[in-house]
This record gives C-alpha cells, structure tokens and sequence, in this order.
C-alpha cells in the first residue's frame, strides 16, 4: 500500500535526488488530498520523482491518478538515459506506480492534443519565459477554482517573467500563497486584491535572485550573512 499520511509519504520521498522542500511537498499532499475525489493531477517535470511519489501518495487516498509529463532527455543538468528508470524504480519503491501515468513527452508537444480535464495542475518544467507562457496554457483544463502550483516561482527569472504576464487584463488564474517558491494559484480572475499579492512577492524575488548571484561569485560566506545558509540556489 501506498503511504497513508503525509509524513509517511516524505519519507518515501524525501531521499529521492530534486529540489522539492518538505513544506513544499506538504502543500502539494494538501491541495491533491483536497481535490475532487478520484482527481487527476497533471505534473509537468517529474526528473527522479520526489513530487511524484507525494502527489501519488496523495490520490491514492481518493483513488485519483498523476499524470507526469517528461521527456526524460539528455540535460546536462537534469537528466541522462538512466533517469527514467530512477524515475519508475522511485515509484514501485513508495507502491504509487499504479497511480502514475507516464506521459513522455515535452509539455509544450502533448498540450495542443490534451483533451481532458485536470483537477489540479502542478508546473515544473523548463524555466524559460516560452516555455512557462505555454505550460499555463494547460490551466485551460483546470476547472474554475482548482488549483495550478507553479515551483521556483519566485526564484527564477524566466518562471517569473512568465508568471507576471498574469497582471494583464484578462488573466485566468489568481495567486493565493506559497511554501518557499512553490506558488499556488487557483483559475479565477484575479481581480486588484490578487494583482497586488502578486506584485508583494517580487522583493523576495528579488532578494533570491540576488542570493544567486553571491553563490555564482562563491560569495557564500555574505549569502549566510543575509540569511540564505546552504549553498544551494533558493528553491
């Protein structure tokens, strides 16, 4: 059986390579456990899958299914040929393999053909503005009031240029609260009062963004000073 509380889900999760916090992975088990019964949660970058094996924790409670969208290339960064097998060994390890579906692809390829709906969507693809700006387009399946989290939201320059076109008139989706830079949205207008929570976090973005550049310039030593203390990029 899969893990039937949060802490048991983290600790199937927590040794698993990725940069997801555990109050970052405590809000993803929240908003999946609160979701419509039997949800579909469409991941979008899974790399090893410490999310997934969260969100697939989550929804078997409910007997929902996670969808994981991920090419599984080669990335000097995030991937290689043995990723995917990490990926699917992660998931029988933590009993969730039967809640994941594997959708191996690049967002940006599988969205103009996705045709159902999705009761909760959780962003974490490629970091680029493009790329963001097509990976919200997938909110269009989320129904009204559902959430889309969106991961290093507020410490990534493309994610965030992304996230910002969110001010415009017209948008769809409204900030509500974060775990660190896992933002969570929910479709709606976002009207003034969501517009200026948005617009609130952008010291903080800021403030991450510069904290990058001292770890860049192996200025670690003034990045504690400032309260970053691990010489990882704010996430």
């Amino acid at each position: 059986m899969s893990a039937g509380t949060f802490d048991a889900a983290w600790a199937l999760a927590h040794d698993i390579p990725g940069w997801l916090t555990p109050d970052q992975a405590r809000l993803l088990w929240d908003t999946a456990l609160a979701a419509s019964p039997a949800p579909v949660v469409l991941e979008i970058g899974s790399y090893q899958g410490r999310s997934t094996v969260v969100l697939g924790s989550a929804v078997a409670q409910t007997g929902g299914r996670v969808v994981a969208v991920d090419p599984f290339v080669d990335d000097w960064k995030y991937g290689s040929p043995l990723t995917q097998g990490r990926f699917e060994a992660h998931l029988q390890r933590a009993a969730v393999a039967d809640r994941v579906e594997l959708l191996k692809e690049y967002s940006t390829r599988a969205r103009p053909t996705w045709n159902s709906p999705i009761d909760v969507l959780f962003i974490d693809g490629k970091h680029d503005v493009w790329t963001v700006l097509d990976d919200l387009k997938w909110a269009t399946h989320v129904p009204d009031g559902a959430p889309v989290l969106i991961h290093d939201c507020f410490s990534s320059v493309g994610i965030t240029l992304g996230v910002l076109t969110l001010l415009r008139p017209g948008a769809r989706l409204r900030y509500r609260d974060r775990a660190g830079s896992l933002a969570r949205f929910e479709v709606g207008s976002p009207g003034m009062a969501g517009r200026l929570r948005l617009l609130a976090e952008m010291p903080w973005w800021a403030r991450n963004l510069g904290m990058k550049v001292l770890l860049r310039l192996r200025l670690n030593t003034i990045a504690r000073r400032l309260g970053h203390d691990s010489p990882y990029d704010p996430y």
